[in-house]
């Protein structure tokens, strides 16, 4: 198990992570969302040991990750523009990466075939896909027990990320290897991850189980005879409201029996519910918490 506790980290002024406290437990695949500078990047660093927290706790089963070369052999962390030389081939990053890792050379050549990746062509010379692709293939011989990943999707073509996704379910499988993911391609993360967590403004505000949670949140269509207004839902504890004329959208969590029991006491002319995937999940938690008008406000004073 990975345990944050009280996880603190500011750069000069800027404080990026504010007593942040998270669990993942061992084989999960862990989604980490947040809007751009939310500090996800951050977080993943001070998971892999790159930086040093200012105060709180990060631990692998218990064992303290920072300057601990014993954790951090079993982390493997691919960050969103990682580092090569100028003339380094395919083949002289396995080497290196061999010197670190038990690194499985049989693997690593059959995900660059599956790429279609040159394992002797410098890797400067390759697109931004290709550079991921090559990452990717690294990242899957090595077979670490953690993988942490930045925008994993970032650069990969449709038939890419469908054999990324298969490998990534194969390595968690296989090897109880523990993932976490962060990425905008929400709908990516939602094929594969078990659990997430949502980062804003400096701390986790929502986490667990991602399939628990999407069943836990009911999105509806409400239309009246009559136009309504929004006092009438002053007893509904919703995430989302809108309304156009007799036409209202509602999100909110809950019991969807006793939800609907409820609004079906409004007498309303018709009810439909609506699907709600991992996106729109993550727009009405930050939405909820006032990002989105505070953003809509500060275009509008531009």
């Amino acid at each position: 198990m990975i345990e944050i506790k009280n996880l603190s980290k500011s750069f000069e002024t800027n404080e990026v992570l504010k007593n942040l406290s998270l669990k993942i437990e061992t084989g999960s695949i862990f989604g980490l969302v947040g809007i751009n500078g939310a500090g996800k990047s951050t977080l993943l660093r001070l998971l892999s040991g790159v930086y040093k927290a200012d105060s709180g706790t990060i631990t692998y089963n218990g064992i303290d990750v920072f300057d601990n070369p014993i954790v951090k052999k079993e982390i493997f962390f691919l960050p969103d523009e990682p580092f090569y030389s100028t003339n380094t081939t395919g083949a002289d990053l396995f080497e290196l990466y061999k010197l670190i890792y038990d690194a499985d050379e049989e693997l690593f050549i059959k995900y660059m075939q599956i790429f279609k990746l040159n394992p002797v062509a410098k890797i400067n010379n390759f697109s931004k896909g290709m550079k991921r692709q090559l990452f990717i293939a690294l990242a899957i011989s090595i077979k670490p027990k953690y993988l942490l990943l930045d925008e994993a999707f970032d650069g990969l073509d449709p038939l890419a990320r469908l054999t990324f996704k298969r490998a990534i379910i194969n390595l968690g499988e296989e090897f109880n290897c523990t993932i976490i993911i962060s990425s905008h391609s929400l709908r990516e993360l939602e094929d594969f991850c078990d659990s997430f967590g949502i980062l804003d403004h400096g701390q986790i505000t929502n986490s667990g189980s991602l399939s628990d949670e999407i069943e836990n949140v009911h999105k509806y269509q409400i239309i009246f005879d009559d136009e309504v207004d929004e006092s009438l839902f002053s007893n509904f504890e919703y995430i989302h409201f809108s309304k156009l004329g007799r036409v209202i959208h509602i999100v909110l969590k809950g019991n969807q029996r006793i939800i609907e029991e409820e609004i079906n006491k409004l007498n309303p002319a018709f009810v439909d519910k609506i699907s709600v995937d991992f996106e729109e999940l993550f727009i009405y938690e930050i939405e909820s918490r006032g990002y989105l008008k505070w953003h809509w406000n500060i275009l509008n004073m531009n």
